[in-house]
Order: C-alpha cells, then sequence, then structure tokens
C-alpha cells in the first residue's frame, strides 16, 4: 500500500477526538500500521472520577536502538462552529490548505511519521533497530491518563526507548524554521492575602486585603526573575486573575484573591520558585496563604546526535537549518525527557487551535519527507 499523508490527516481529522473522546481517532492508525508490519498495543487508563483515556504503543521491529514518535490524536473544543468557515470536522481542502480542527495541532504530524515509516521501510525492511509510536488521547487537557502512564507501562513491561521525536508544531511561520530541545517549565499559584472586613467609612477598624495584594503584585512584576540561560529566555510572571468577590461598595472584604502563572527556565525549579514568590509576600504581610499547582521544571536536551539528526534532515528537504529552541508552552516531551533524549518538530503553529485551524497540504508533504530523512539518518548514523 501507499500512504498518502493528506488523505491519512483527513481520516483523523474527521474523528472528533475533543479530550478525553478518541472518536474512533486510535482506531484509524492500529489498522494503517498493523498493515505496514507494526505490533499494536492499546492502552486504555482512567482515575476515580475521570473518563477513560485511549492510548497507543506500537513497535516494529524488536532490536536497539528503538526511535521513538510521539504525538497526540486529541484535540481542543471548536469553540463558536457558527464562526468556522466549513464543518471544523469534515476536513476539508480550499485553496491548497487543509481545514479542520486538529490540523495543526497536531493529526497531520502523526499521518506524515507514518507516511515517512512506509517510505523508509519500502528500501530498509532489514535496517537494525526498531521504530515506535507513543500515541496518547490525553495531551490537551490533564495529562494525567495518556503518556505518564504509557510510559508506566513501558517501564514495567521492559519496553525501552532510545530517542524520541514529538511532533507538536514548532515552526513559527514557515516549515523547517525551528526545532525544540526544550521546555521551559510551568507552574500555577494561587495567592490569598486576609484581611479584615470592615465599613469603609471607618478604614482604621479594618485591615484591606486588596492594598497588600495589590503592593505584593507590584513587587512581584517588578523584579525580574532572571536574565535567562544559555538555552532559555528569561523567566516570566504574568497575573492571569484578580478577584474580591465583594459586590457591595460600602465594604473592606476580609480577603482579595489572585492566580499567577510563571513560565521559568533552569535557573529555577518548582521548590525555589515557590521560594521566590513568598519571600515578596512576606515583605508586605504575613497575612497570606500560597497554594500551588504542581509544577513542571524546565528541561533541555543538549545538543548532540539527535538534533544532529533532525537539523540535517530539515535542511536536506526545505534547504535550510532549524533554529534549536526552548520556548513555548508545555507539551508531552517534558514527560518523555526522563527516558530518552527527546526533540520537537512539527508544522507551523500559528494557527494551533483558532478558528479554521489549517495547515498547507504542501506542507504535511513536505513534512512526510523530513520524517523519512530524519529515520533513515538516525539508523545510518
Amino acid at each position: 500500500m501507499t500512504i498518502d499523508p493528506v488523505k491519512l490527516s483527513q481520516e483523523l481529522i474527521r474523528c472528533p477526538s475533543i479530550t478525553p473522546e478518541d472518536a474512533g481517532a486510535i482506531a484509524v492508525l492500529e489498522k494503517v500500521l498493523t498493515a505496514l508490519g507494526f505490533k499494536c498495543t492499546r492502552l486504555k487508563f482512567s482515575d476515580e472520577g475521570s473518563a477513560q483515556v485511549e492510548n497507543l504503543y506500537a513497535r516494529y521491529g524488536t532490536a536497539s536502538p528503538n526511535l521513538c514518535f510521539a504525538g497526540h490524536t486529541d484535540v481542543v473544543p471548536v469553540g463558536d462552529v457558527e464562526a468556522w468557515d466549513v464543518d471544523p470536522f469534515a476536513a476539508e481542502i480550499r485553496d491548497g490548505m487543509l481545514i479542520g480542527r486538529g490540523a495543526v495541532d497536531m493529526k497531520p504530524a502523526i499521518a506524515a511519521w507514518v507516511a515517512g515509516v512506509e517510505k523508509f521501510l519500502e528500501g530498509n525492511k532489514e535496517f537494525r533497530g526498531s521504530l515506535s509510536l507513543l500515541i496518547t488521547g490525553d495531551e490537551e487537557d490533564v495529562a494525567i491518563n495518556g503518556t505518564v502512564k504509557v510510559l508506566q507501562w513501558m517501564k514495567k513491561t521492559g519496553e525501552k526507548i532510545d530517542a524520541c521525536v514529538v511532533g507538536e508544531p514548532t515552526n513559527p511561520q514557515k516549515l523547517g524554521e525551528m526545532a525544540k530541545i526544550g521546555r521551559r517549565g510551568s507552574m500555577n499559584f494561587t495567592l490569598t492575602v486576609n484581611g479584615i472586613q470592615g465599613h469603609v467609612a471607618y478604614p482604621d477598624k479594618a485591615d484591606n486585603p486588596v492594598t497588600n495584594l495589590i503592593n505584593i503584585l507590584h513587587r512581584l512584576k517588578n523584579n525580574k526573575l532572571d536574565n535567562g540561560t544559555d538555552f532559555f529566555q528569561p523567566s516570566n510572571l504574568e497575573i492571569t486573575s484578580i478577584d474580591v468577590g465583594n459586590k457591595t461598595s460600602n465594604i473592606i472584604p476580609a480577603k482579595a484573591t489572585a492566580k499567577l502563572n510563571v513560565r521559568f527556565n533552569d535557573n529555577f525549579n518548582p521548590e525555589s520558585l515557590t521560594r521566590w514568590v513568598k519571600a515578596y509576600c512576606n515583605e508586605v504581610t504575613s497575612q497570606f496563604i500560597l497554594n500551588n499547582e504542581k509544577g513542571f521544571p524546565a528541561f533541555v536536551t543538549q545538543p548532540g546526535f539527535l538534533s544532529k539528526t533532525v537539523v540535517e534532515a530539515v535542511k536536506a528537504v526545505t534547504g535550510a537549518a532549524p533554529k534549536l529552541s526552548t520556548e513555548g508552552g508545555t507539551s508531552d516531551a517534558r514527560f518523555i525527557k526522563d527516558f530518552c533524549p527527546v526533540i520537537e518538530f512539527g508544522l507551523i503553529n500559528n494557527m494551533a487551535h483558532k478558528v479554521n485551524e489549517q495547515v498547507a497540504v504542501e506542507d504535511i508533504k513536505n513534512l512526510a519527507e523530513i520524517y523519512k530523512e530524519i529515520i533513515a539518518r538516525y539508523f545510518k548514523g
């Protein structure tokens, strides 16, 4: 058979797999990969109170090294469906653009890898090593029943991967601009400042928490965390919400709350970042509570054989070497980096999660060629 990465992309997009729904997307992949000779294992996970998530681990060969591709079939909701020019799950092609939810993030990347694998295997069926795919349906939401648990299953069963390419969209404007060798850490904080409720006409008999909260936020925003590192831009704190919940104009409230997100580099870890935030809170008042969600630390895969392989493969197809970067949000690479070197390379990301999400058909085809080159050069090396 000959796999058309565009048609396979359309098949996947036509599965309305909004997290945590699978909607048949894993079955589409399983059928194609089985026909190529992969051994496919469906992995279903759920926690108490959460929906079951479909995942897939597929492997061709049994020898080392094992080059893995990681991706996700789940997509974010479409938003206002009336704002779309087409049915978000019809996978229409207009003027050379494939339109649909997941067209950028990241169903065509999965299709392109599968097509690249087929082209590689056509002339290299006896290559020394293995090819595998780790596909989850739980990347766009809480990410607790997807890649993390598949990796735990792999560890228990003795499945080892030696290097991984993650197919997230990485390019700002054109295919081949950027590959990502790491990601900044991310951490959310909820800061509650307590005061004493009272009448606004008698401020001396109350303690206004809003004033203290504003002073804390001013300090946090006006003190730089750092100046960046060799592989990372400066860490950054953003205030995402301020809430008092006071519907009355003549009451000084009893408490005020703010939410913060910090994207941080390898100068910090979740513990040291928490200490940094607390220090500025204590400069203003001791009457505060700081809660934080479990943070994800920054990570970087040092440039080496894997990154060189990807750069050379991209250059062979596009004529330009991609920049190695750590910018952007988080991805499942943050879990995989504990198991093997990991790099991200995929499509152009400027339409990800947007209304009329779309990708150039030509970019899908070229990405398949790039992925074939990555595989060939990896095993040749």
